[in-house]
């Protein structure tokens, strides 16, 4: 692959990966707040009860497990074992000592966490396994807590018991809805290859086809005027290099043809879709320059980005007054944005975000580019692609 789309991609890996480490240290900012309230609450009551001095062993406990449940990310299997291990040897050694008994609210907190996150992230067996444990300890602590109620149990092993089930059961639920995700954005994923695929082929076929034509012209001159027939050999030359360049940006993508449909002899203009946008949504402005001598890939590719954008503008932000579209050539390539007016609101970045940007986004990084989307300031949303006309060497 090109040096300068290796180092787009680089750059905007960098930025999702930074954005989900200050979405997890917030994340973990918050949980330690809670385990240390959890933490703080519990010693307060043990010390009007037992006395401070009777968590000698349960307080360390509590909070090695509630730290490992903040180092979850780093290894949730170790972590959860980790945790579940320290939270039964802290119940064998209490029962045996006459302490309180384990786990109590703070360490149940840091297992909740331990638990859902496993059984959210690791892959089924080691899932199951660590349910299962938690699942035991949950019972050893209902059977050895001295009955306090009818029931036969203490509040706390009752606690215990609900927050597992809650941990497994929150946990599967997040399991099935990446499970789902992943599935859609791989499926948008792998139509968007075959979309491409087939204009690829038809693409080729195009070239092949003039180079046909010009080989039986050469023919034809050479035996005339054979002092002429050097012209017809050089446009077969270019149009086997442009051939050869479009196969190379897309390289990587087998046409399945029990898949294939037939393709569109070429994309709408683009005055066209956003004539027809404006007449059933907010009013819109095109500004255009180039496209004659783009390759077809990059025409296509466009008129797709500000159809996909054009339709999430109309799905996402019915309040916009304006939109404006731009198509340039610049230096870097081929610029494509969409820019809507929409009043910022607090839900709208989240409902933002669709699957047709995923498809949208691989096909212009097959094609050496780069695409962004994300609000503007002082409010709306905007949709940038750039598409090189040319490969980097």
């Amino acid at each position: 692959m090109a040096n300068g789309a290796v180092r787009r991609r680089w750059r905007g890996a960098a930025a999702l990966i930074g954005s989900r480490r200050w979405a997890g240290a917030a994340s973990n900012a918050g949980l330690a707040a809670l385990f240390t309230a959890a933490i703080a609450c519990q010693a307060a009551a043990l010390a009007d009860s037992w006395g401070i001095a009777s968590w000698r062993l349960g307080g360390p406990a509590a909070v090695v497990v509630c730290a490992l449940a903040l180092l979850r990310r780093r290894g949730p299997a170790s972590t959860a074992a980790g945790g579940l291990a320290v939270a039964a040897a802290a119940t064998v050694a209490a029962r045996a000592a006459g302490l309180p008994a384990e786990p109590g609210p703070a360490m149940v907190l840091g297992l909740t966490v331990l638990t859902g996150t496993a059984v959210r992230v690791l892959p089924a067996a080691r899932a199951g396994a660590v349910a299962a444990a938690g699942l035991a300890l949950a019972v050893v602590r209902l059977a050895a807590d001295p009955p306090v109620s009818a029931s036969g149990a203490s509040s706390v092993a009752v606690l215990y018991a609900g927050a597992w089930l809650a941990a497994v059961s929150v946990g599967r639920w997040l399991r099935m809805l990446d499970g789902h995700a992943s599935a859609t954005a791989e499926r948008v994923r792998r139509e968007e290859r075959l979309e491409l695929a087939r204009e690829l082929h038809d693409i080729v076929a195009h070239h092949i086809t003039g180079m046909v034509i010009q080989a039986q012209a050469a023919q034809i001159v050479a035996r005339r005027d054979p002092a002429n027939a050097a012209e017809p050999l050089a446009g077969i030359e270019t149009a086997g290099t442009e051939a050869l360049a479009a196969m190379r940006r897309v390289v990587g993508l087998l046409r399945d043809t029990a898949d294939a449909a037939p393709a569109s002899p070429g994309p709408e203009r683009l005055d066209e879709l956003v004539e027809r946008f404006s007449a059933g949504g907010p009013r819109a402005t095109l500004r255009s320059c180039g496209g004659a001598e783009w390759p077809p890939e990059v025409t296509s590719t466009v008129y797709r980005v500000v159809r996909e954008a054009l339709t999430n503008v109309r799905r996402h932000a019915p309040q916009a007054g304006s939109v404006a579209v731009t198509v340039a050539e610049e230096p870097e390539g081929v610029t494509v944005r969409v820019d809507d007016d929409a009043p910022p609101g607090p839900a709208r970045p989240h409902h933002r975000a669709g699957y047709g940007l995923v498809g949208m986004r691989e096909r212009v990084e097959t094609l050496g580019g780069t695409l962004a989307a994300g609000p503007r300031p002082g409010g709306g949303w905007s949709v940038r692609a750039v598409l090189p006309l040319r490969e980097s060497r």
